[in-house]
C-alpha cells in the first residue's frame, strides 16, 4: 500500500512538473541550435535572454511554475554533478605556482571587491555572495550551487544569474581587444586574462577563440582551475552565514545552529572530480559528461530566465548596472596587475 502511494504521488508530482520541464527543455534547445550561429553570444546566454522574453509575455501559465524551478534548481545541480566528472587535478600542475597564484589572488580580490562595493551600493549580503561567487568562479553554476548553501531566494538567484552572464558576455568581446592591445596575443598573458577574468567557460571559449588555437587552449585551463577551487568558495560563504546565524542566536539567547551540511551535488562534484583524476572515469565517458552537462545547464538556464521578472530587474535598476560594470572594470585591473607581477 506504502509503494502504491508512493508511485502515485511521483506521477501526481511529475505531472505537475512536465509542462515547465518540457517548455524548458524546448528553450534551452532552441538557444542550443542559435548559439551555433551567434557564438559570441553561445547558447547559455541565450537560453536565459530567451527565457526572460518568453516568460515575461506568452508563457506566464501558473502551471508552468513547478516545472521551471525544478529545472532551474535540479537540473542545475546534476550539471555540476556532472561537471566534475569532466576535471582533473592535474591541470593544476600545467600553470605553475605563479599561475594557480594568480587564479587565487584574482578570485579573492573579486570576492571582496564584490562584497565591499556591494555593501556601499546598499545590496543585501545574499545578493552580494551570489555576485561574488558567480563572478570569481563560474557565473551561474557557481550561483547556482551558492544559493541554496546560503539559502538565498529565488529573486536573488535569478537575477544575479542574469547579471553575471549579461556582464560575462560584454567582457568577453572586449577582452580579445586588450590582449591584442596589451600583449600582442601573448599565449600565457592573454590565456590568464581571458581565463582568469570570464565568468563561465562558454565565454572563456568564445573570447579566447577570437584570439587564436594556443591561448583558447590555456585559458580553458585557468579556468578549469578556477572551477576546481568552487567547492572551497561556497564553504567558505556557508561558513561566513553560519557563524552570523549563530552571532544571531546568542544574541537572543537561543541554541546556535547546526555545524555546516555540506549539500549533495558538492559532494558529488568532488566524487567526480576525484573519480576522473585518478582514470576511475575514462577520458570518453567523461567527454559525455560535458555533453549532458552543458545541456542540463542550458536548461536550467532556461528555467532561471523564465523566473526573472522584469519588475525584478526595473526593481534593481540603475544601481545593479553600476556593480556589474564596476566588478568588471575591476576584475580586468586586478587581472592586469597580477600578470604584470606573477607571470
Amino acid at each position: 500500500m506504502k509503494t502504491r502511494n508512493f508511485i502515485q504521488q511521483k506521477l501526481i508530482n511529475f505531472k505537475d512538473i512536465f509542462p515547465g520541464l518540457v517548455v524548458c527543455v524546448l528553450i534551452g534547445l532552441i538557444s542550443k541550435y542559435l548559439g551555433t550561429f551567434v557564438p559570441t553570444l553561445g547558447g547559455a546566454t541565450i537560453a536565459i535572454l530567451l527565457g526572460l522574453l518568453l516568460g515575461n509575455t506568452l508563457l506566464t501559465n501558473p502551471k508552468l511554475y513547478k516545472g521551471i524551478r525544478f529545472s532551474e534548481s535540479n537540473l542545475l545541480s546534476y550539471s555540476i554533478v556532472l561537471l566534475g566528472g569532466t576535471l582533473s587535478y592535474q591541470v593544476i600542475l600545467e600553470l605553475g605556482v605563479g599561475g594557480v597564484s594568480f587564479i587565487v589572488l584574482q578570485m579573492f580580490l573579486t570576492i571582496v571587491f564584490c562584497l565591499i562595493v556591494g555593501k556601499k551600493l546598499g545590496f543585501t549580503e545574499d545578493f552580494r555572495l551570489l555576485m561574488a561567487s558567480g563572478n570569481a568562479v563560474c557565473g551561474s553554476s557557481a550561483i547556482g550551487a551558492t544559493a541554496p548553501v546560503i539559502k538565498a531566494n529565488e529573486v536573488d538567484k535569478s537575477i544575479t544569474i542574469t547579471l553575471v552572464n549579461l556582464t560575462g558576455t560584454v567582457l568577453m568581446m572586449v577582452l580579445p581587444f586588450l590582449t591584442n592591445l596589451l600583449y600582442q596575443d601573448e599565449t600565457i598573458q592573454s590565456s590568464a586574462l581571458i581565463g582568469g577574468t570570464l565568468q563561465s567557460v562558454g565565454q572563456v571559449v568564445g573570447s579566447a577563440s577570437m584570439v587564436n588555437h594556443d591561448v583558447l587552449q590555456y585559458a580553458t585551463i585557468f579556468k578549469i582551475v578556477r572551477i576546481i577551487f568552487l567547492v572551497f568558495v561556497i564553504l567558505a560563504f556557508a561558513k561566513l552565514k553560519k557563524d552570523e546565524e549563530n552571532h544571531d542566536a546568542e544574541l537572543h539567547h537561543e541554541k546556535p545552529q547546526a555545524k555546516i551540511k555540506i549539500p549533495w551535488y558538492v559532494k558529488g562534484f568532488f566524487l567526480m572530480c576525484f573519480l576522473f583524476s585518478i582514470g576511475f572515469i575514462s577520458t570518453e565517458v567523461s567527454a559525455g559528461f560535458k555533453q549532458v552537462s552543458n545541456y542540463l545547464e542550458i536548461f536550467a538556464l532556461a528555467g532561471i530566465g523564465m523566473s526573472v521578472k522584469f519588475k525584478d530587474l526595473v526593481k534593481a535598476g540603475l544601481k545593479s548596472g553600476i556593480y556589474c560594470l564596476s566588478i568588471g572594470v575591476a576584475q580586468i585591473i586586478f587581472a592586469i596587475v597580477l600578470i604584470s607581477i606573477l607571470l
